[in-house]
């Protein structure tokens, strides 16, 4: 049985709005949440469908795949509950972000959210400057980072106060019965570990800053201002969770010679007066190496040339761009008195006035062939 539709999962439309997502995933989540729910196996599968509905349409790339290509587009994609199965505890650590500080989770149903959730070191975040060749080849990059790690000697124990777990419950009296609600254990800051022993000049976090060299395989394909991951590739946690991820924001460098647009490459070909008149082979240039293409005799100002398979390939798999040339007739500023003599016998010739039949399309519609 397939997947059920992400919009129908969470009660939305297709066009619905950020904020529209995230409050209607707040809703479904906390009708099936398991503590309110117990042993109620229909439910919690509720829960998980909406948890992975909301990782897919709250992110504006995977929502865009998953619009144009269903449940397949987003095989193989880095990251999500769907990718590699999820349980409950994992849906759990994005109730911050969706339910704020205070979370409802936390007052009404004993803080399971937090329920032995592995503490996380912060995520660092860069920039990579890439050039269109390294885009459509794909590039391994070796960069620095410093990153805070646990300094060498450090040892941990678990916290006493809270036995490890991180949280601090109170349960309380209220009008309407007993209420639980959880907070950070002072003693560990809610790492569920204190330090045993450090070196001198480690401060009492137990981290430092190191300076690293992380390789980075970019991908075929992406573009400028796309955001890639790296697990574990940012801070350590202080008391030894896991490290942060590694954030890399994507900054394309601008060609002299290609223009991108999408998945295609742009070039401009300069043609003299007489070669476009009498026709020529002519050397281009491609991300692939040169290639030598026909221009036929009478060949137009504006006309647009199409190398299939030469542009950029789809960050999806989804097939590659071409490469459209542009046909630009170059015209002289300074010509010798020679030169003009022959020109002016050729100004009055029935083949050099310009004569537009009803046949003829202008660049504009010929450019919308290639959109």
């Amino acid at each position: 049985m397939g997947k059920k539709d992400y919009y129908e999962v969470l009660g939305i439309s297709k066009n619905a709005s950020d904020t529209e997502v995230k409050k209607a995933y707040r809703k479904v989540a906390i009708k099936y949440h398991p503590d309110k729910n117990p042993d109620d196996s229909s439910a919690e599968e509720k829960f998980k469908e909406a948890a992975e509905a909301y990782e897919v349409l709250s992110n504006s790339e995977k929502r865009q795949r998953y619009d144009q290509f269903g449940h397949d587009g987003l095989r193989g994609s880095n990251g999500g509950f769907g990718a590699g199965g999820m349980n409950v505890e994992d849906i759990f650590s994005q109730f911050g972000d969706i339910f704020g500080d205070g979370s409802p989770f936390e007052s009404f149903f004993g803080g399971r959210s937090s329920r032995g959730q592995v503490k996380q070191g912060t995520n660092l975040r860069i920039k990579l400057k890439i050039n269109i060749k390294e885009i459509y080849k794909g590039v391994e990059k070796k960069i620095k980072v410093k990153r805070l790690v646990t300094a060498s000697g450090v040892t941990y124990t678990t916290c006493n106060q809270c036995n490890g777990s991180g949280q601090i419950k109170k349960v309380m009296n209220t009008m309407i019965g007993q209420m639980m609600s959880t907070s950070a254990c002072n003693s560990c800051n809610g790492n569920g570990k204190v330090i045993d022993q450090k070196p001198p000049g480690v401060d009492s976090t137990g981290l430092e800053y190191k300076e690293e060299v992380i390789v980075i395989n970019i991908p075929e394909g992406v573009s400028d201002g796309m955001q890639l991951s790296m697990s574990n590739k940012g801070n350590d946690a202080p008391g030894g969770g896991e490290p942060g991820d590694l954030l890399i924001l994507i900054e394309e460098i601008e060609d002299e010679v290609f223009k991108r647009d999408g998945e295609n490459i742009l070039y401009d070909l300069n043609l003299n007066f007489v070669d476009a008149v009498l026709g020529k082979s002519v050397e281009v240039p491609t991300l692939d190496g040169m290639v030598r293409i026909k221009i036929t005799p009478g060949t137009q100002s504006g006309k647009i040339l199409r190398l299939r398979d030469k542009g950029i390939k789809n960050i999806n798999q989804y097939g590659r761009g071409d490469q459209l040339i542009y046909v630009n007739i170059w015209t002289p500023k300074k010509i010798s008195e020679e030169e003009k003599k022959l020109l002016m016998k050729l100004k009055d010739s029935s083949n050099f006035k310009p004569n537009p039949s009803k046949s003829d399309r202008s660049f504009f519609d010929k450019l919308r062939d290639f959109i």
